[in-house]
């Protein structure tokens, strides 16, 4: 976790939908799964989560959404990563009511990954920047396990959801209608995941919308330098701030998210 990853492990595709192609690293066997990157990128701590999810038993989709794929995150880049990304068309950083455009392609993503894999449908999980992903992902009926992890968007409103109201009244009425239900976790202090964005989920999603809140001392905080110096928190409860030992409080989560993966896909 201290260099650049090569993810030589992973067979790169480019793969267009929707007119637009994006390079995905594919790795595994069994039903689909796609995990979506923290910022500022694909780093050594998210294709390590997406190596357990593999060698759970899933075909990890992992699309490269910004930064450059394996890198170590460091504070500088990652910052420049992270403004560009805030004024890409693709993203809605700020509070605007509706869902990042970017996440039509990614239902896009899990129709094809479901029509490759099998199974009874696909899991996704997103972070940080892409937390609020997996659940816009919900309108596509192969999606049947997502999973939210510090859910950061939208950065100017601490109690805002990232989507059009009526796409969240769909996705309730999904879940109520298939008994679905949706993982969620993020520190006590984190500053860009904060107690009112989860209370927000609640009150929309009812006892579908499963929370999980794990104290800051949970947190590793031996760290990449991005971490340390821009995001100054603990924030990233199974990548960057996961401690891999038995005991603790985030290796339960991914241990969690990998049994919650296991019933609704195997």
């Amino acid at each position: 976790m201290t260099q650049d990853d090569p993810l030589d492990d992973f067979h790169p595709r480019t793969i267009t939908l929707d007119d637009v192609s994006k390079r995905v690293y594919v790795a595994g066997q069994g039903p689909a799964v796609i995990v979506m990157t923290e910022m500022p990128g694909i780093s050594p701590h998210v294709a390590r989560f997406a190596r357990w999810v593999r060698d759970a038993g899933f075909t990890v989709y992992m699309p490269s959404l910004f930064g450059r794929d394996g890198a170590l995150p460091q504070a500088e880049e990652g910052a420049q990563i992270l403004q560009r990304a805030c004024v890409s068309a693709e993203f809605r950083a700020l509070a605007a009511n509706k869902s990042s455009p970017v996440t039509q392609w990614l239902r896009a993503l899990a129709r094809l990954a479901h029509e490759e894999c099998g199974g009874p449908g696909v899991g996704a999980i997103g972070m940080c920047f892409t937390g609020n992903f997996a659940l816009t992902m919900m309108l596509e009926p192969a999606m049947l396990a997502p999973v939210l992890c510090q859910p950061a968007l939208p950065f100017d409103d601490p109690a805002g959801i990232e989507m059009a109201p009526e796409e969240l009244q769909a996705v309730r009425a999904r879940l109520e209608r298939d008994k679905l239900s949706v993982l969620a976790y993020r520190f006590e202090g984190d500053k860009y995941c904060r107690a009112e964005r989860f209370a927000a989920y609640a009150e929309a999603l009812g006892q579908r919308f499963i929370a999980r809140v794990l104290p800051d001392s949970a947190a590793n905080p031996q760290t990449t330098p991005f971490f340390e110096h821009v995001v100054r928190c603990p924030h990233s409860v199974v990548t960057a701030h996961l401690i891999d030992a038995a005991g603790q409080p985030t290796s339960a989560a991914r241990d969690e998210i990998l049994a919650f993966f296991r019933v609704r896909l195997r």
